[in-house]
Order: structure tokens, then C-alpha cells, then sequence
């Protein structure tokens, strides 16, 4: 079989490496726009069992990145000078670059032709191959060329956010919330190495509106930034890595094949930051994809196995996502409770943790917010 995967992300770079490591037969072209090393952003974050779900198929690929993460047990919320953390929310991290090197280092042990600096313009570049994995991102060439064909639609969250990294190391995934005279930001910040930290900073329209970012260099937004979470960075600056402005961008397809082109990661479903899925889902997809074609006599039906197996367990995570991305679009009218309500509200804002769960997953938080209704109650 002839396989061309148009994007060196994750999930193009995990699905090009799985499946030359199951059929050494196969020819496998990747072909990625940017230079071998580079990428935009700084940490990716994983929820606690982190890579694990790779465990039972690919062990020497989880052994090979776990060092590098970094891991903590808790999350830190920080609201007018207070704090609270949310005992048994546990997360991992690793820096991009990182992931993608090893990631990289793999695709090439396997004996997959790896090609960058290359930008397809056209899938009619792409004659002969069997099959064409499309992972190339919120600007898929594929998608965007056949857009009725997969039923694609694009929307795109109100809030503003820049992606930016800092030296400053934090203990645990926190979130800051600042009101300043002209508007209310947060911080959403986490370390990935030893060295350094992802500091992805949100605001409302009204308030990017009021701060005249539109009129703002890269370099005059950090300096905004800067100044508004001071005390967050305790003297460190920040780092941009083209750290624009941006819409949190929603994509979904009702369709995820057409012809011999199949979509993955983000070219197909995007889920919001907040919840921090994106990275684990487009390796997810590329496990679904290669185990959805070995169960099937032909590529047609491996792809509609693909779509049948692995949609409903998407759109499930993305239904949650959405809330969670709700409840960010709402996070000034949420600033106004107080410190516990507030956590509360965010710890529940997807929908998915009930009480119970919650007493079960973070009894010390549990026991606090409870106290302080109970107080509340009484006065």
C-alpha cells in the first residue's frame, strides 16, 4: 500500500509511524510544510494517566517520552489575591518540540520517508497513492478543498488568547484571573520542563477591544501582558513564539473520508484548550485509523469502520469541550463569586463531575467548598 500523510504533527507523524512499524511493506511518504525541528507554541498538557492509553501497543514510544514530562496532582486557581487548589485533578506535560523530536526520531527508525519544507498545494500532486492521511491541521489543504464532500463546518469562540511560554516554573496547572481597570484576563499556566512554563493568556472581546490589541505589535501585546500578570510571572518575562492574537477556532466534519482521503487531529475536530485534549485526540485518531483498516479487506471499509468506531467517542469529548469553552466565555461574570463558588463552578463547568465524583476525586477540596457553604448557610 502507497500512503502519502500530508502534516508532521502528532497525529500524522504517530499514524506514518505505526503503521510502517505494523507493515514494513508499505511505502509511506510524509510530507510537512515546516523544517525538520521547528513548531509554534510551547508545553502540550495531558490529563493524568497522560500516555498510558499508548501502553499496551507501543510501550517503547511511552518509556521513550515519560521521562521528559512533567507531572503534578493538583490544580492551583488564583482569584483577587487568593488561592485555592483542587486536590486529585492530575496532569502531565512535555514541551512540543520535544514530543514531535521523539516522534520524529521514531518515523525515521521505522523507515518512513520524512519530508520537510514541503508545502502540497494541490492533492492532484498526490496521484498513486492508495491512500491520503490528511493531518494537516486548522488550515487542512484537504478539508478545505472538499468541504461539502466532508460536511466540514468552522466557527470560532469570542475570546481572545495568546499562546506565550515563561521561564517562571509553576508548581502545579494554574489558573490566574485578573480584573483590571479595562477589562478581566486569565492566565491558563503550567510547566513542561525543568526550565520552563506555558503561559496561554485569555481575554473577552470587550476587553481586547478596550486594550486596543488589534492595533498592538506582537511585541506591545507581551508588554501589556506583561504588566497585567506581574505578580504571576514574579520577575520573569515572557516568550513569544508568534504569539498572536487568535479566536479559539471550532472545527468539525460529518463526514471524515471522501475517496481515498481521510481526516485526523485537527484538519478534523478541534476540542478547546481548556480541556487539554487536542494532542492526545489526533494520536487517538491515528490508533483508530490504522486498527480501523487492518479489520477491513479494503480501504473504503476501513474508513467508514473509522468514522462508525471512533465518532461517537469524539463527539462525546467534544460536547464536553464546548461547555468547558462556555463557561470561558462567561469567566467575568464568574470572577464576581467568591473564591470557593468560583472554584466550584469551574471544577463542575463541563458537565461531567457530579458531587459524588467530586467528593471521590478531590475529598480536601470537597471538604473546604462544603465548610464554607455550610458557613454560609448559618450566617
Amino acid at each position: 500500500m502507497r500512503i502519502a500523510v500530508i502534516g508532521g504533527g502528532p497525529g500524522g507523524l504517530y499514524f506514518a509511524y505505526l503503521w510502517k512499524r505494523r507493515h514494513p511493506d508499505a511505502q509511506i511518504d510524509l510530507f510537512e510544510q515546516n523544517p525538520e525541528g521547528a513548531t509554534w507554541g510551547f508545553g502540550v498538557v495531558f490529563s493524568e494517566q497522560a500516555l498510558e492509553f499508548l501502553r499496551a501497543d507501543d510501550p517503547e514510544t511511552v518509556d521513550a517520552i515519560t521521562p521528559l514530562m512533567e507531572s503534578w496532582k493538583n490544580i492551583t486557581l488564583n482569584l483577587r489575591g487568593e488561592s485555592v487548589e483542587i486536590d486529585g485533578v492530575g496532569f502531565s506535560s512535555i514541551g512540543r518540540l520535544e514530543l514531535l523530536t521523539i516522534l520524529q526520531q521514531r518515523v525515521r527508525g521505522a523507515g518512513v520517508t520524512a519530508r520537510y519544507d514541503i508545502t502540497i498545494q494541490s492533492i492532484d500532486e498526490l496521484g498513486g497513492y492508495d491512500l491520503i492521511v490528511a493531518a494537516d491541521g486548522l488550515n487542512s489543504l484537504v478539508r478545505r478543498g472538499f468541504e461539502k464532500e466532508f460536511g466540514a463546518s468552522v466557527s470560532h469562540s469570542t475570546n481572545k488568547f495568546a499562546w506565550y511560554g515563561t521561564s517562571k516554573r509553576f508548581a502545579t496547572l494554574s489558573q490566574t484571573f485578573v480584573k483590571t481597570d479595562m477589562g478581566f484576563f486569565n492566565a491558563h499556566h503550567y510547566r513542561y520542563s525543568s526550565a520552563m512554563s506555558t503561559f496561554l493568556v485569555e481575554c473577552d472581546a470587550a476587553t481586547w477591544q478596550a486594550y486596543g490589541f488589534e492595533h498592538k505589535t506582537i511585541e506591545q501585546s507581551q508588554a501589556i501582558c506583561e504588566e497585567i500578570f506581574a505578580d504571576t510571572l514574579d520577575g520573569h518575562s515572557l516568550v513569544s513564539n508568534k504569539s498572536v492574537w487568535r479566536n479559539f477556532p471550532w472545527i468539525w466534519n460529518e463526514n471524515w473520508s471522501h475517496r481515498n482521503m481521510v481526516l485526523i487531529g485537527d484538519a478534523l475536530h478541534t476540542a478547546h484548550f481548556s480541556i487539554g485534549s487536542g494532542t492526545r485526540l489526533a494520536i487517538e485518531d491515528a490508533i483508530a485509523l490504522t486498527k480501523a483498516l487492518e479489520a477491513e479487506n479494503d480501504i473504503p471499509a476501513g474508513l467508514a469502520r473509522y468514522q462508525a468506531e471512533r465518532k461517537p467517542i469524539v463527539q462525546k469529548l467534544v460536547t464536553a469541550a464546548r461547555t468547558s469553552a462556555d463557561w470561558y466565555e462567561h469567566f467575568p461574570e464568574h470572577m464576581k463569586l467568591d473564591l470557593m463558588d468560583f472554584a466550584y463552578s469551574y471544577i463542575t463547568r463541563s458537565g461531567r463531575i457530579a458531587d459524588a465524583r467530586l467528593r471521590a476525586m478531590s475529598p480536601e477540596f470537597m471538604t473546604r467548598y462544603e465548610a464554607a457553604k455550610k458557613i454560609g448557610s448559618q450566617a
